[in-house]
């Protein structure tokens, strides 16, 4: 069993358990994460992110680095955010992304989330690098997506990268390509009691 969804794009830690171990994925789940990303901005797509359909292109204002990051600001601490159209979350029983593959868009609810650090590392227009530590259950994507919105010209999550889950690190992961037979899983695993 895994331990959290990443989306197609996405890339960084995912965390395995094996046997047993599977017991443990509903604490690991729950686990606060982290994530490096980019934010575009000056575009919206129905999925919030880059894979999905350009909806508008607008002209991106010139702001600096620091201007850029009191838009940052108010989605620090606990907030209440609306899942995108495109994610796993069920409404009516039915998941939203086979909703919106549909054609259909229905009300989302509100959830709360938190966001414990959201810091700007980079911006070189349109795009702005971002770290973030996260509850479990926040849509980066709709971060993205509000800023752009608060700026007035869009804004898409254009790359996510997850770097923790919890105490475990992306930089201590075996990468997947690495792990081609039973020995060199087995190597790589450990035990319930540490994880």
């Amino acid at each position: 069993g895994h331990t959290g969804t990443l989306d197609p794009a996405a890339t960084g830690l995912l965390i395995i358990c094996i046997g047993s171990a599977t017991r443990l994925s509903d604490h690991l789940t729950g686990m606060s994460k982290e994530y490096t990303g980019t934010l575009r901005l000056g575009l919206t797509t129905h999925s919030y992110d880059a894979d999905g359909t350009i909806e508008s292109e607008s002209d991106v204002p010139e702001l600096t680095q620091d201007e850029l990051a009191q838009y940052l600001l108010p989605y620090t601490g606990t907030i209440e955010q609306i899942p995108p159209m495109v994610s796993a979350v069920k409404v009516g029983g039915e998941r939203l992304h086979k909703l919106a593959r549909q054609g259909k868009t229905v009300e989302r609810k509100p959830r709360s989330v938190t966001v414990l650090n959201f810091d700007l590392h980079t911006w070189d227009s349109p795009d702005a690098t971002f770290r973030v530590e996260c509850t479990s259950g926040t849509y980066v994507r709709s971060l993205c997506h509000d800023i752009g919105q608060d700026i007035g010209c869009g804004g898409i999550l254009a790359s996510l990268r997850r770097t923790a889950i919890g105490v475990h690190r992306v930089d201590n992961a075996t990468p997947l390509d690495q792990l081609t037979t039973i020995d060199e899983v087995t190597s790589k695993l450990l035990p319930m009691g540490e994880v």
